[in-house]
């Protein structure tokens, strides 16, 4: 999980949380720079209803905009001078008078580079001044005012003041809904709307780019309410937008930018295997709606085949939205497959909807959306702003289920933190992300390994240790509670304390530390049949069933050890602390066969801490026999010549271990888990006379993924699914 690329590495700042990874059920998205490289370039633009580039595909060499700005045209002039000054972008001169951009957003970075390739280069920036070279002139720029942009108003401007006439120019970008609106009174703008329209269906990301002359005594009075509103401690946020608004009006609507980002490597791959595991992934973006569908078709999150479907909720009104939404319900309802009593879905229905009718949605008809999208395996939200994001997030966190978000810049901070578990990627936009989520990785395509062989593995290894840990205390406690009645609940302890505390602090927690190394199934063919998560998912290894096995494990074997010791060692010749050790070693030889049993994969560690544990508990307890001070002195010598003993602990053994060998061998034979036979599988090669049991495989696991993932019962609701919310 190294990129190489950019030397990041993988990085968990959250260990408490780590099981939670192999129970994932909805993946929440940022598209850009999480799914797309956030390498922008300027493929294409419309300046004054002329289209550029669009024969080719790369505005940057189309020669009549390369005519255009040799004759000086006045509005492509202006076009290039929005895209050099309206950022926030800092140049960095270097050695040999080459200058780089540095900027948050790479959509800044990829229009200044534009620009400059374009003869209308930005040379130098500070706080106050601006300095442009156009065709080998040097022209300054007074930066005299910046309207930030902000998710709200999805809009920023610049106010400037020529260094030669003192014009004082009002530069504007944005989002076409929120500057197309205020162009002056008639100007002609449907051009530009068919030509953003044209662009999203390339899923190239739009801007429009605007432009307006001050006058001197309007930016006086516009100047003192903008300072006003700056330093209001009162609703400022509402106060900076008001203001904002006013000047960015009767805009000269110059053109429109199409700019390209591509998909990272492996994104595809990667969503597929994802969905196949039984994860739904939803992708939440702030770009049009054409563009993150051409872009969701593109990362195979949603496909253009017959058997799939969109449906959008959308609507010019509020009525409009709410009924598509009850629509969409209906139609999800409806279309829904019956298998064995369990709603199956079908595997490409998915919907998409915009902020401004999630906004309406969550104001009115809140519940409805919920049950949709507890249906919907895959959903597409644009013009998402941060807080929707988390909104988004919240509500499927309210119906029960676990998920995860996974972004790379500031905006998704809070969609992060919302989540269950937080992934943050090492992206071009800095490190926000990455410092408040709970694991960072430097690519998306890192996410399948991080799920379903991380994640999944360290739910195994919980789900045995916390298990296991309760099973040997218990074994223990059960024993001293038999005792007790046998001794007409007189108090007196079978075990010294010494030996209660070596057996839980080094007998019993070193072996099961080797479950660090186990692996049920191999990494390849987890990968190659992901949907085995799904018993991950539906808390197949640890739930109130399988915590009462172990509970009746513990009950049975300490029955078992008691009433051999007893029976073996009651004579009037024995000593307590004879029974107490007889005792203590029939627990640590069933302990060591049940570590055994339950471990999947052997290396040397394992078999080192399981069998040189057990060799050490002899040698430890030869040692204390020959102190004559202790009480222990001579027993173990006198234990380990007597035959009685080693028949005691075979005998042990043979009654603890044979029930549950028997169990599970016939369980296998007849009623195999899919586990089971993956196992059988690797273990014969995937050959050819294991098709049977591969058939097998894939039966077992469609029914899981019809069955468990959609009907959690308490018999396989995880024990571990409030630990992400604890760890926080």
């Amino acid at each position: 999980m190294f990129d190489w690329e950019t030397n990041t590495p993988a990085h968990s700042a959250n260990t408490a949380i780590s099981e939670d990874l192999g129970q994932v059920e909805y993946i929440l998205s940022d598209k850009t720079g999480t799914l797309t490289e956030n390498k922008m370039i300027l493929k294409q633009c419309c300046i004054s209803d002329t289209l550029y580039g669009n024969d080719n595909g790369d505005a940057l060499n189309d020669v009549r905009l390369v005519n255009a700005i040799s004759s000086n045209d006045p509005d492509v002039i202006k076009f290039l001078l929005v895209m050099a000054l309206c950022n926030t972008v800092v140049p960095i001169r270097s050695n040999g008078d080459t200058v780089s951009y540095k900027a948050q957003s790479q959509d800044e970075v990829a229009l200044v580079n534009a620009a400059g390739n374009l003869n209308m280069m930005l040379i130098s920036k500070d706080s106050s001044t601006a300095e442009i070279c156009f065709n080998g002139s040097k022209f300054l720029y007074e930066l005299l005012d910046i309207l930030e942009f902000t998710s709200d108003r999805k809009k920023m401007s610049i106010v400037v003041k020529e260094g030669q006439t003192g014009k004082i120019l009002l530069l504007s970008k944005g989002a076409d809904e929120a500057l197309l609106p205020h162009a002056y009174p008639g100007q002609q703008i449907q051009r530009y709307l068919e030509a953003v329209e044209m662009y999203s269906q390339l899923g190239l990301r739009t801007l429009c780019l605007g432009w307006r002359d001050l006058k001197e005594s309007e930016y006086k009075e516009w100047s003192k309410n903008f300072q006003e509103a700056s330093c209001s401690l009162d609703n400022r946020e509402f106060k900076m937008s008001e203001v904002c608004h006013s000047l960015e009006r009767d805009l000269h609507i110059l053109g429109v930018t199409a700019i390209e980002d591509r998909l990272q490597d492996g994104v595809p791959e990667t969503i597929k295997l994802l969905r196949n595991a039984g994860i739904n992934v939803w992708m939440l973006t702030g770009d049009k709606q054409n563009t993150a569908v051409q872009i969701g078709l593109l990362c195979n999150l949603i496909t253009s085949e017959p058997n799939s479907q969109l449906l959008s909720i959308s609507g010019k009104t509020e009525e409009d939205i709410l009924r598509s939404l009850e629509r969409a319900l209906l139609i999800m309802k409806n279309t829904s497959e019956t298998k064995n009593g369990y709603s199956a879905l079908p595997r490409d229905l998915a919907f998409i909807l915009d902020g401004w009718a999630l906004e309406i949605i969550l104001k009115h008809s809140k519940e409805s959306f919920t049950r949709l999208a507890m249906l919907s395996k895959t959903a597409i939200c644009c013009r998402m702003t941060p807080l929707q994001k988390a909104q988004l997030v919240a509500i499927l966190k309210s119906a029960g289920y676990l998920t995860l978000a996974i972004g790379d810049g500031g905006n998704d901070v809070r969609m992060i933190q919302e989540a269950n578990i937080g992934v943050g990627i090492s992206g071009r936009e800095g490190l926000q992300a990455a410092r408040a989520a709970d694991y960072s990785i430097g690519k998306f395509k890192f996410l399948k390994r991080l799920i379903l062989i991380h994640g999944r593995y360290s739910y195994n290894r919980t789900a045995f240790i916390s298990q296991y840990s309760f099973y040997k205390s218990l074994l223990l406690c059960f024993i001293q509670i038999l005792f007790a009645f046998l001794s007409g609940l007189s108090g007196t302890s079978l075990f010294n304390s010494i030996s209660l505390m070596a057996y839980n602090v080094f007998y019993t927690s070193l072996p099961v530390m080797t479950i660090i190394f186990d692996k049920d199934i191999s990494e390849t063919t987890v990968m190659q049949y992901p949907q085995i998560l799904l018993h991950s998912q539906a808390g197949r290894l640890l739930n109130p069933t399988t915590f009462c096995g172990w509970f009746g494990r513990s009950l049975y074997h300490a029955l078992v050890v008691f009433f051999i010791t007893i029976c073996a060692y009651s004579d009037e010749k024995s000593e307590m602390q004879e029974l107490s050790m007889v005792a203590l070693s029939g627990c640590i030889w069933l302990q060591a066969f049940v570590v055994t049993m339950d471990t999947n994969s052997f290396t040397y560690p394992q078999i080192f801490l399981i069998w040189g544990n057990f060799v050490a508990f002899y040698m430890i307890n030869l040692i204390l026999s020959a102190i004559p001070s202790l009480q222990l002195y001579t027993i173990m010598f006198r234990l380990c010549s007597q035959p009685s003993y080693w028949i005691s602990m075979a005998l042990t053994v043979a009654v603890g271990m044979g029930p549950v060998v028997a169990f599970r061998y016939f369980k296998n034979l007849y009623q195999p888990s899919a586990i089971n036979i993956l196992q059988q599988i690797e273990q014969s090669n995937g050959s050819i006379q294991t098709s049977g049991n591969l058939e097998a495989a894939r039966a077992n696991l469609t029914n899981l993924l019809t069955g468990s993932r959609k009907n959690r019962d308490s018999n396989y609701h995880p024990l571990l699914s409030d630990t992400a919310v604890s760890a926080r």
